[in-house]
């Protein structure tokens, strides 16, 4: 069926990286050692077209495992049982995951070996003094916390509904982060009041109740000073 709405088509790309995770061992392994090299990289003096490098690199492996994992699933509804021709499609599929692997351990040399720090004090004192990264790697720690905890309680989507409220979290979040930031009275009121009116239209809408509005707010509030706590000096 065709998607209705664009939260719908989000819902939808987001249940199928979700079910890829389940089914596919080796996803897993992909989004591990993502994360791994993202949080690997904030302890690295890249440039900014490094980092967009390492981005498209890691989104690059993770884009072929997912076609991979598609093309197997087709030719097991095409063809239930064995067939030769049926094996070297899944076969050339795979090569093309073992291909984007290769060319991302060639990137891996050449970006992180060659700019490897000499101390890792160095690393953590560069990330403390850039607190836009700061609030970054909260949103997307409080991102990923959202989906994970919709899938443990299987209420709701990823961007609709469900224990806890997303846009709480995030507005939350990026509204800890600012004041955490900026150590300014009126520029946090503002973040606030924009924050509670996004909470707010959530509950308006009947899209969350309050008590997933709350903990969702309560998420995003600890993650980002959870961050800032670790990061900052």
């Amino acid at each position: 069926m065709k998607n209705k709405s664009f939260v719908q088509s989000l819902n939808n790309a987001v249940n199928g990286l979700i079910q890829s995770l389940k089914s596919e061992r080796n996803m897993r392994f992909h989004i591990a050692a993502a994360v791994g090299v993202l949080i690997l990289s904030m302890f690295y003096s890249l440039t900014r077209e490094q980092f967009l490098i390492v981005l498209l690199t890691v989104g690059l492996v993770l884009i072929s495992e997912l076609f991979n994992t598609s093309v197997e699933i087709i030719v097991d509804i095409i063809t239930p049982v064995y067939h030769p021709k049926a094996k070297v499609i899944k076969d050339i599929a795979a090569g093309g995951v073992f291909v984007s692997a290769a060319i991302s351990l060639v990137v891996a040399y050449f970006i992180f070996f060659d700019n490897l720090s000499n101390d890792l004090e160095t690393g953590i004192e560069r990330i403390k003094k850039s607190p836009i990264h700061i609030i970054f790697i909260s949103l997307l720690l409080t991102i990923i916390a959202v989906i994970v905890l919709k899938m443990l309680t299987k209420k709701g989507t990823p961007f609709s509904g469900g224990m806890p409220s997303g846009h709480a979290a995030v507005s939350m979040a990026i509204t800890t982060g600012v004041a955490l930031w900026t150590e300014n009275a009126y520029i946090t009121i503002f973040c606030l009041i924009v924050a509670l009116l996004v909470i707010q239209s959530r509950l308006e809408g009947k899209i969350h109740n309050i008590i997933e509005l709350i903990g969702g707010s309560i998420l995003g509030f600890l993650i980002t000073v959870f961050i800032y706590k670790l990061l900052s000096p």
